[in-house]
């Protein structure tokens, strides 16, 4: 029987080990192109205090079979279902790019729904949803996308050097680039729990007057860190990047 996309088990994976008994949980959101495995560096920082789990989307790794989705909405809606089997100890979501912005769409609709009450949202390296910004690399062909990759330095050139490897990833990619570049912010419902912002001082695609933008998407609290880096500030900076995060989940009631 082919897998259904409400299995938690297909969009919901732990990251490395999970503790005996976490304080909290933190769940991971990928970034375009990304998968589950992106935040092993972070479980290692992060160590038995908190249990890590990522989202897993579809078109990539063991889920390489089904077909990506293409919409920041198709994916945040498959994915809030999942939170109700997580929601015995404190939640908090992180997303880092895509992945923000995909987090932060899973909680909006989720304030006046009952079950899963996450507590917390860390955002990194993505400006603020209202924040207008004319891209368009998805309406390229593969060498875009490619280019993109290189000049954002968070893909291997292992990966980008090897055709094989690339024709893999390629459709997954392209997907996500649709889904976060043709994304625009709606009107409705905003977060009320704090929200904690990282980014790369350098970061292209997210100038930190643009992220300090979150500010005004929660009637809870506000944090901006900002590291030295671009946009993957955090691969150069994981132990860093677990630091900002400890203070953030201990400022939501967790660890």
């Amino acid at each position: 029987m082919a897998p259904t996309h409400h299995r938690a088990d297909l969009w919901i994976r732990h990251v490395g080990p999970p503790p005996a008994d976490p304080a909290a949980r933190l769940l991971c959101f990928p970034h375009a192109g990304g998968a589950a495995t992106a935040y092993f560096p972070l479980a290692a920082e992060l160590g038995d205090a908190v249990e890590l789990l990522a989202v897993q989307y579809p078109g990539r790794q063991d889920r390489y079979g089904e077909p990506a989705i293409d919409t920041v909405e198709g994916l945040a809606d498959r994915i809030r279902p999942q939170l109700a089997a997580w929601s015995d100890r404190p939640l908090v979501l992180f997303g880092h790019s895509m992945g923000a912005i995909v987090a932060y769409e899973v909680l909006r609709w989720m304030t006046s729904a009952p079950g899963a009450r996450p507590s917390g949202l860390i955002v990194s390296g993505r400006r603020a949803p209202g924040v207008a910004w004319p891209d368009a690399v998805h309406r390229g062909g593969d060498e875009a996308l490619i280019a993109e990759l290189r000049a954002l330095s968070g893909t291997s050139s292992v990966v980008l050097d090897d055709p094989e490897m690339l024709e893999m990833i390629l459709p997954a990619l392209r997907a996500d680039y649709h889904a976060i570049e043709t994304y625009r912010h709606r009107p409705g419902p905003e977060l009320t729990i704090p929200v904690t912002a990282l980014v790369g001082e350098e970061d292209p695609k997210a100038p930190v007057a643009d992220v300090k933008g979150w500010e005004q998407h929660t009637s809870g609290a506000f944090d901006l860190r900002t590291f030295p880096g671009g946009h993957f500030y955090l691969n150069d900076r994981w132990p860093a990047v677990a630091g900002a995060i400890r203070g953030a989940l201990a400022a939501c009631g967790g660890a």
